[in-house]
């Protein structure tokens, strides 16, 4: 009777330590996960001003550009009415 307890415990401390060992794992996946995920928002924070346009940049060429299809308009208006 004694052994079949020493078994029955040796069955369920290994059952045990391979799942403690899995959670481990996975926690330690997710953990490396979230660190690069960190990174590379870091990377992207610092990135941004560099690589994008401004929106008030972006807006003033909006405008210049509408500035010139204005003066082409005018001017094709002032060639149909010749």
């Amino acid at each position: 009777m004694q052994t079949d307890f020493v078994s029955a415990q040796s069955i369920l401390n290994i059952f045990t330590m391979s799942g403690l060992a899995a959670c481990g794992w996975f926690a330690r996946q997710l953990w490396d996960s979230v660190q690069a995920l960190k990174r590379d928002i870091h990377q992207i924070e610092v990135d941004l001003p560099t690589n994008y346009v401004n929106k008030s940049d972006f807006s003033e060429t909006m405008r210049r550009i509408e500035d010139i299809v204005q003066r082409i308009y005018d001017k094709i208006d002032a060639k149909q009415d010749k």
